[in-house]
């Protein structure tokens, strides 16, 4: 009977030795855990994570959860960085967008106050100075619609729109410009099945697309339609100069230029607003290079 208390008491002490041991290997990771989150906030630069040495499950799910939350928090940093970085972009390249035909306006302003100019010239004058106001409301534009496309409030209209008749109305609206950069237009003439689409924004689409085309194409510019799986591709092609096909993934956003040499070509808005109307239908904008080719295929879905 003695030998048996004896042999219970040893058990007891033991497990109470190893629930001690436990305890302080616990406490012990806990501390350690600790000293490490300290170094992740004081150098959140790094990759490190929190580590435990322990098997217990529940302190290693914790740890994971904290791990979590880190990797979390890093990828929201970095997103602010970006977003601080592509601001900063876009104030520069407004400010220079802005100012270069200010200046030209203030320039020619100061011309007309000149009595010894001819009528002649005055009249000059005075339609680059108008040219130059007309580029600034468009600038300005393109940045009020981009805020209220980026509203939640703004709805769509979804109808049943002609989308080849719509191409054919916008493009006799720019047949000026076309005529003055001497730009050669072709068009597919195919028959086009119908496609469900806002009307405003599906102008709004094309105007942009043309307005990208008269800006950068060298000498020609093909528009055609596609029909694939459900949907109509507006195919949009014209030459350019020069087109790095590298810098594609950044062509819809709102700080790109295809050339960064040209002013006054609303700061990629014009195909930044096209991916976001075309997305909001439930269509895709895709663009592609091919040598001294630049095509934008944009899609709609067809109507039922």
């Amino acid at each position: 009977m003695k030998v048996s208390s004896w042999l219970i008491i040893m058990i007891l002490i033991f497990l109470l030795i190893v629930a001690v041991i436990m305890l302080l290997l616990f406490h012990w990771d806990v501390k350690r855990m600790t000293k490490q989150l300290d170094r992740i906030s004081e150098n959140f630069g790094t990759n490190e994570l929190v580590r435990t040495n322990t098997h217990n499950k529940s302190l290693a799910l914790f740890a994971s959860k904290i791990n979590q939350l880190i990797q979390l928090f890093k990828h929201n940093q970095q997103s602010v960085e970006r977003r601080e970085m592509e601001l900063k972009q876009e104030i520069t390249n407004i400010s220079h967008d802005l100012r270069t035909p200010l200046t030209s306006i203030k320039g020619f302003s100061e011309l007309l106050t000149d009595p010894s100019i001819s009528e002649t010239d005055r009249k000059e004058f005075l339609a680059i100075i108008q040219k130059k106001i007309d580029n600034l409301t468009m600038i300005v534009d393109l940045f009020y619609e981009l805020s209220q496309h980026d509203s939640s409030d703004k709805k769509l209209t979804m109808e049943k729109q002609f989308l080849d008749q719509i191409v054919v109305e916008t493009m006799l609206m720019f047949y000026e410009d076309f005529e003055k950069e001497q730009i050669k237009v072709q068009m597919e003439e195919s028959s086009v099945p119908a496609v469900l689409a806002d009307n405003k924004a599906t102008v709004r689409i094309v105007i942009n697309l043309i307005q990208n085309a008269l800006t950068y194409a060298k000498s020609y510019l093909n528009i055609r339609f596609v029909e694939k799986e459900g949907y109509i591709w507006l195919v949009v092609v014209n030459d350019v100069e020069q087109i790095n096909a590298t810098k594609l993934q950044q062509i819809f956003n709102r700080t790109f230029r295809l050339d960064s040499s040209r002013a006054g070509t609303h700061l990629g808005l014009g195909l930044h607003i096209v991916q976001q109307l075309v997305t909001k239908q439930g269509g895709e904008a895709v663009a592609n290079v091919h040598e001294n080719e630049f095509m934008i295929e944009v899609s709609f879905r067809k109507w039922d």
